[in-house]
């Protein structure tokens, strides 16, 4: 038995053989050409059959694996109709008097590399989307075939790495899981394994030998690991853990419809955490009773300027119709600290996560948040919206957003532009919030509790250093007694108070919220039908 560790994109165990999926080399020769104008039109052409082929992709991911996920090939599409792309390649055409395919080559090189050196990690994934829409032209152009999965029976999936596209034309009824020697956690190809509830590692160190073809394998997908001839101890082990979660999972299959109330009848509202249009899919297929935390910053961090009022609009209305009539809150802008979109033209600080960053920033440019807050206004004429309000610290703040939000409804009204009754929130992520909640209480609809960077502020350690973790106590009692604080002064002012942070999934908490009232929890999709049962599992008559 040989054992491989890598990082676990997605959970769960598979057993069988695996097939090695081997890329043919694809070998761009460069050549000089007398027609420049005649190689962009064969380019052109190239681009167009490319465009069907990913319009093709999309209907099919739609049915496969959801809109959410088929995005990607949309993206891909439009990436294709890129001005700076596309020049880059009929410049180099022109200028050298070369082939397409060489011209493609290049530029997807030069866009690939630009895109890995930036910061931002969601950046960084698009070198590998410009790479996999490059090698699809030059396919196209050299009438080359696409990896093809050629095996009859369900097998492990082998491979250096994986383009979103090669992943859908697989048929996921032969695929147990996917192991790939490169990649990384944010892929799509990795958020397309998630919803497919594939097992799935990135980043194994493993030489893709012929002489792996047709071997028995186990995939650990709970803890990044794939056995190789697993012996016969460690096969039993994982055939056990595997029909365990199997049964596990059609149970939670059945919790779908049910209430979130307790044995002896305490009832609590379960949402979810989303950071965009795309993850609904998700909040639908686990049966979530709400959207209790839209992280709008990512409308501004997938956008090379100032997202426009219309664009949010078209967005924000998209949730609010799409929920039909749950509630949806969204949170108002939350870029700075980790979250960086360099057209704010951010001041580099010494200590971000203090520094200029959310509500501040919202309240240094409010022409900011006033295209924000109109935008939401205007879509809350089409379903349940609630708008909370991040990193609050005083009393004065909340009175400036009411203030700037006063004048968004005059300005509204004044236009006739329709809108409904919003809640409006803040949410508790300081030390400084927790003490002043019996007075914020009375200015707010909810309070909505942070615990990432409630927890962070807390305990003077900072979430994005690793080498703070053996120091970090998630359930440190200081934070449990500042949620237990929030949440009585928030029922002394008859309003609710809800957890959107990462301690709203531990089951191990579940019981002691309850206790403390917590009126909602909202955690990410995947973790509201075990918290579901977790809660129906209480009796706290006991």
């Amino acid at each position: 038995m040989t054992e491989y560790n890598g990082k676990s994109v997605y959970g769960g165990i598979a057993i069988g053989r695996i097939h090695i999926l081997a890329k043919s080399e694809q070998r761009i020769v460069r050549y000089k050409i007398e027609d420049s104008e005649a190689e962009i039109q064969r380019f052109e052409t190239a681009r167009k059959e490319a465009q069907n082929q990913l319009a093709g992709l999309y209907d099919k991911a739609i049915t496969e694996v959801g809109e959410a996920s088929a995005a990607i090939f949309e993206i891909h599409q439009m990436m294709l109709d890129d001005d700076d792309y596309l020049n880059s390649i009929k410049n180099i055409i022109e200028e050298q008097g070369v082939n397409a395919e060489y011209a493609v080559g290049v530029t997807a090189d030069n866009f690939a590399e630009i895109f890995a050196s930036m910061d931002d990690a969601y950046m960084k994934e698009r070198a590998a989307d410009v790479k996999d829409i490059s090698e699809r032209i030059v396919k196209v152009l050299t009438n080359a075939d696409s990896a093809q999965l050629t095996s009859e029976e369900p097998v492990i999936i082998l491979a250096d790495d994986l383009a979103p596209s090669e992943t859908v034309q697989l048929d996921k009824n032969l695929v147990l899981s996917f192991v790939t020697v490169h990649g990384s956690t944010n892929s799509h190809t990795a958020i397309l394994a998630r919803t497919m509830n594939i097992p799935a590692l990135i980043g194994v160190n493993i030489e893709l030998s012929p002489e792996l073809e047709g071997k028995l394998a186990v995939v650990d997908g709970f803890n990044g690991k794939i056995y190789l001839e697993p012996d016969s101890e460690t096969l039993s082990q994982m055939e056990q853990r595997r029909d365990d979660e199997l049964e596990k999972q059609r149970l939670l299959q059945e919790l779908k419809g049910r209430e979130n109330v307790t044995k002896d009848g305490q009832s609590v509202l379960v949402y979810a955490n989303i950071g965009n249009v795309k993850d609904l899919a998700y909040v639908l297929k686990n049966d979530a009773g709400g959207i209790g935390l839209f992280r709008s910053e990512f409308i501004y961090l997938e956008s090379s300027t100032y997202p426009t009022e219309e664009e949010q609009f078209q967005i924000y209305k998209k949730a609010a119709e799409t929920m039909a009539g749950k509630r949806v809150i969204i949170r108002t802008l939350d870029i700075g600290a980790d979250k960086q979109a360099g057209y704010f033209d951010l001041d580099k600080e010494e200590n971000p996560a203090m520094g200029l960053r959310a509500i501040r920033i919202c309240l240094t440019r409010p022409e900011i948040f006033k295209t924000q807050l109109r935008a939401l206004y205007r879509a809350s004429n089409y379903g349940r919206l609630a708008i909370m309000y991040p990193m609050i610290t005083s009393l004065e703040e909340v009175q400036k957003i009411k203030a700037i939000s006063a004048e968004v409804r005059a300005e509204l009204d004044e236009n006739g532009i329709p809108y409904n009754k919003i809640e409006e929130g803040i949410m508790i992520e300081t030390p400084a919030a927790v003490m002043m909640s019996d007075l914020l209480a009375k200015e707010v609809d909810f309070f909505s509790i942070g615990t990432n960077d409630l927890s962070q502020y807390t305990m003077a350690i900072d979430r994005q250093n690793p080498k703070l973790d053996e120091f970090f106590n998630p359930h440190h009692e200081a934070v449990l007694r500042m949620i237990e604080m929030v949440c009585q002064n928030a029922h002394r002012e008859n309003i609710w108070v809800g957890i959107c942070g990462e301690l709203g999934a531990d089951l191990e908490l579940t019981e002691r919220f309850l206790r403390m009232g917590i009126d909602e929890l909202s955690v990410s999709p995947s973790c509201v039908l075990p918290l579901r049962n977790k809660i129906r599992s209480l009796d706290l008559g006991k």
